[in-house]
Formats: structure tokens, sequence, C-alpha cells
């Protein structure tokens, strides 16, 4: 890893990380390679250290280069690194100093071998298709597109949405219910996977519509093919709606028409050597655990 340039990106953590994070920084700087590091999370790791971790540079805005990325926390600040890296194309590595951890799925003890692997070249990259969302015939210039989903939601006061689906032009159904998620493959063990929706392997080429809380109790998770164009028109008694990319949420009228379609570009993650999709959520979601033991 000599003379590769990382940039890092991260999120506040629990004091008793502190050890892990400088261990991080310590085995990428043992390697010979170049940190370029968030100025927010700089400023945080300046607070909470006695003594901040050494760096070659801050980074200020989406405005930067690199070999690749780590984005250090739970899949909020994966989402997060991802959205700043936009189309640039650098990999990201996703450190788990959070809970879960999906996209972020590389613990910190399991580090010193992932980039022993990385030096020797034993990774693949996996492709990570997105949403894109336009309002009005125009490109949502605030989020324009999202890793996980797109969720259309009720304002927090209102009462029930209903929202009119058409895929590719055919109508597929008025859904009155809290909210409607067009989720992606990595989206599926989030948000979508909480309302019912079905887990997809990573590079299945599908998304699926996720009602929020459906009237009909008919209602039912439908997947589509991802190069599909899914118009959605609101209607609401408040007038308005919210609309979630990755959690980043936005209100807008009901007169907005919306169309989601699939990205331009793509996200690429590192997977490590001996890493699989299957592996993570075994490990994850316990499966196959005696539920008479205690997981933890």
């Amino acid at each position: 890893m000599k003379g590769l340039s990382v940039a890092i990106f991260g999120s506040r953590f629990q004091s008793d990380k502190r050890c892990q994070v400088l261990s991080l920084f310590e085995a990428f700087r043992s390697r010979g390679a170049a940190l370029y590091v968030c100025r927010d999370f700089y400023d945080f790791l300046a607070s909470a250290m006695t003594e901040p971790p050494k760096v070659e540079g801050l980074i200020d805005g989406d405005d930067f280069t690199a070999d690749f990325v780590v984005s250090v926390g739970g899949d909020g600040s994966y989402l997060r690194t991802a959205h700043r890296i936009g189309d640039k194309g650098f990999p990201i590595l996703g450190i788990n100093t959070g809970r879960l951890g999906f996209l972020a799925d590389i613990e910190c003890t399991d580090l010193p071998t992932v980039l022993e692997d990385i030096s020797q070249r034993r990774y693949t990259l996996e492709a990570k298709r997105l949403v894109q969302l336009k309002v009005n015939g125009a490109v949502f210039e605030q989020y324009p597109c999202a890793l996980n989903e797109i969720a259309i939601l009720k304002g927090d006061n209102a009462s029930m949405i209903n929202i009119h689906a058409f895929v590719n032009g055919d109508y597929l159904n008025g859904y009155q219910a809290d909210g409607l998620l067009i989720a992606t493959p990595t989206g599926s063990t989030a948000y979508a996977l909480s309302v019912g929706g079905p887990l997809l392997m990573p590079n299945t080429r599908n998304w699926q519509i996720v009602a929020v809380a459906p009237h009909n109790l008919t209602v039912r998770p439908i997947v589509v093919d991802d190069t599909s164009v899914i118009d959605l028109e609101i209607e609401s008694r408040s007038q308005n709606f919210l609309v979630s990319l990755d959690g980043q949420s936005y209100t807008l009228p009901c007169t907005a028409k919306l169309q989601i379609t699939q990205a331009k570009y793509q996200v690429m993650a590192f997977k490590p050597y001996d890493h699989s999709f299957l592996q993570t959520l075994r490990q994850k979601l316990y499966w196959g655990m005696d539920p008479r033991q205690d997981p933890r």
C-alpha cells in the first residue's frame, strides 16, 4: 500500500472505541499509505483524543481525489461517504465501529488481515447500483441518488397518503399507506427489510417496491427490473409529503411528480478475500444460532 492515498471519512464514536480508531490509522500508516481525513471527522478526533492521528491533509467539500476511501462508523456513515464520492468511482472500504453494519462489514480487529489482502490484491470490487430521483422532470438537486432506497412517506402529523405507482407507463397500484419504498439490493437489508421486503443478493439486477403500513392487507412487496422507470403521483390531505433518500428527508408538495430510474454511475465497494454476502447475513442476523443462546 506504500504510496497509495487514502481518504478517510467517519462519524462520532463512543469513547471506548478510541483505541480501535487509533489502531486503524496506525495500520494504514505502517503500510506507507498517505492519509487524508474529512475535516469534520478530524476535528472530532482532535476533541476526543489527547493526540489526534498524524495525517497528510484534510478534506473540505466533495472535491478530492484518492486511490480508495475508508468509511469509519456504521452503515449511515457509509451512505454519507458514498454521497460524498458521487460519481468519482473511488472504491469504499467500510470499517464498522457502529452496531449492525451490513455495508460497513469489516471489524477493526480484522483490518490488518484485510489490508494485507488489499496489498496482495486479494479482493474484488463489487459494483452497487443506485436509484436516481427526478422531480417534475429534473434531477433532484438536493440529493439526486440513493444507494439504499428512496422512500415516499407521510408527514409527521398527516394521515395516510395515497401513492399512485406506474412501472414503465403501466399503472401498478394506488397505495394507501404510511409510505412506499423503492429499494435496491443493497437496501434490501435496511429499511425495506424492517417493513417485510425480501432480501436480495447484491448482484441481483432488481428493485423492490414495498409499502409501509398499507391499509389494504393484500398489498405485498413486488420485485421489478432495475431498468424500469417508476413514476409516482401522491395525494395527501396536508397537500405535501416527505421524500427520503438514504435517510435524508425533504418536504415536497403534492403537485410534484416523481420519477425513479437507475443512476448513471455506481458505487464501488471493496470485498476482501473470503468475505461474502451470505457470510455477512449469517453473522449479522444470527442465522443458524440456537435461539436459547444469548447472541452477545
